[in-house]
């Protein structure tokens, strides 16, 4: 009998090895997929055909439906979609190209399109006049980094229309084979033709530097470099913004590994433009360019009277100083967290900065209408409370005044003068009165601007913090 009871559950135990076995097997052949053979060149061809309503737009449509197909039309434009458009204002041959994903790979074929004649009303958009000149302008315009000017390079998110992280300072980046690139836009009767002459050698941004032969690394190489002579452009509008579209190996001075431009600003001698980062897709970055030979009006300086400053704030009421706020939460009457000395006040300064959505240099500041006399007066004042909430690993527990120049504007930092306290865990959960003396500036008139800036700057993490009865008198 016990014999019997043995084999029973031997069976039953080779049974359910049997049947767990079956279920792996039958879960592992329903969840693989084996990877397929790319499309032959045969596969993948496309059509071509003028629209209805201009034959210089031509219509493309591929007859291989993958998971993606790319194309890159010959005249400086490119799209994704089986189904797309582009056009051609300029009479001409265009090699068209397709490229197709599919689950074996990508396989590429081309076609040539022609052009009979050239469509002037699709170049009568001003834009091309600005850019190049004109037809009548044979030579076309030259065009050069805006070296002179703050934010003449800038990177900020790609959520913002602004480099709000990074704005290059005058000449700041001199002797990197930058400053010599020349940028040509021409005009012809029969192309538009894009030259761009570096002297030799590229500026190009780390990450992306290997498209163009350069390093890898952390720092911004100078990259010898040759660019081909048979490049194009032309202008596209998406949605009512304009862009520039290079051919696909042209770039504009800054290498970043594409060939496509917002215009934020033109004009017949200033052109501002966007882009994106190929190897970093949340940066967006900023070129600032003249006509080359041009020369900007000097503009005098805004003449401001130099006094001693006499300014007071206990955010007792809803007005007093006209505080701004840059990337961050302000509330200048609130319930005082902690109502003890050094600070028994009913009301006092909310400072929030919110976990990453307020960039990376949050501050409070104003900007007076004169210049700070800081023979004087030369000391600035406030209490400040830090609550220990706040995960210090990632905002410094630390409080910062600046005084700055407002005319240089995103550049101000460059000339400011900087005075910063540390708080110490001791000292967290209670009122600190602090002070910033700058005597040792006294002789300085330039400044007119005041910054506060409490957790540290060049993160994007949240801290909450109070201030309370800010004096400079």
């Amino acid at each position: 009998m016990k014999l019997l009871k043995n084999k029973i559950k031997v069976s039953i135990l080779l049974s359910f090895s049997l049947l767990l076995s079956f279920m792996v097997s039958c879960k592992k052949t329903e969840t693989s997929k084996d990877i397929g053979m790319p499309p032959t060149e045969a596969q993948i061809q496309f059509t071509a055909a003028p629209t209805s309503t201009n034959p210089n737009i031509i219509a493309f449509k591929s007859a291989y439906n993958g998971i993606n197909a790319h194309w890159d039309f010959g005249n400086g434009a490119s799209a994704d979609g089986n189904d797309v458009q582009s056009s051609y204002p300029i009479a001409g041959t265009y090699t068209v190209k397709l490229t197709i994903l599919a689950d074996g790979g990508t396989v590429s074929t081309t076609k040539t399109i022609t052009i009979a004649s050239t469509n002037t009303s699709m170049l009568s958009d001003p834009a091309y006049t600005l850019l190049s000149g004109g037809i009548s302008n044979t030579a076309g315009k030259t065009w050069v980094i805006d070296q002179t000017q703050p934010g003449h390079l800038g990177v900020g998110p790609i959520t913002s229309q602004a480099p709000d992280w990074y704005q290059a300072g005058p000449n700041e980046k001199a002797g990197l084979g930058f400053y010599d690139d020349e940028m040509t836009f021409t005009m012809g009767s029969t192309s538009l033709k894009y030259t761009y002459a570096n002297n030799g050698t590229t500026f190009a941004n780390a990450s992306n530097a290997p498209g163009i032969g350069g390093p890898a690394g952390s720092n911004d190489p100078t990259v010898n470099y040759t660019p081909p002579t048979n490049l194009t452009w032309i202008l596209n509008d998406v949605n009512g913004t304009k862009y520039i579209n290079l051919s696909s190996t042209g770039f504009v001075s800054y290498y970043l590994g594409v060939s496509s431009y917002q215009i934020l600003s033109l004009t017949a001698d200033e052109m501002w433009l966007r882009c994106l980062d190929k190897a970093n897709a949340g940066n967006a970055w900023y070129l600032k360019l003249i006509r080359k030979g041009y020369v900007r009006p000097i503009i005098p300086p805004v003449q401001k009277p130099i006094q001693a400053a006499n300014l007071s704030d206990d955010f007792q009421l809803s007005t007093g100083m006209a505080w701004l706020t840059e990337n961050m939460d302000f509330n200048r009457n609130y319930d005082n967290p902690a109502r003890f000395p050094v600070n028994t006040s009913s009301k006092v300064g909310y400072y929030e900065k919110r976990n990453g959505n307020d960039g990376q240099y949050g501050n409070l500041n104003i900007t007076l209408p004169y210049r700070f006399d800081l023979t004087s007066k030369n000391k600035i004042r406030l209490k400040v409370f830090i609550p220990g909430g706040n995960d210090f690993t990632k905002v410094a527990p630390t409080v910062s005044v600046k005084l700055q120049n407002s005319l240089l504007g995103g550049n101000a930092w460059q000339t400011q003068i900087e005075i910063v306290k540390t708080i110490t865990s001791a000292q967290y959960n209670t009122w600190v009165q602090l002070e910033f003396d700058y005597a040792a500036s006294a002789s300085q008139t330039l400044y007119d601007k005041i910054v506060v800036q409490l957790g540290g700057e060049g993160h994007p993490n949240p801290g909450i913090f109070y201030i309370d009865d800010f004096e400079f008198k």
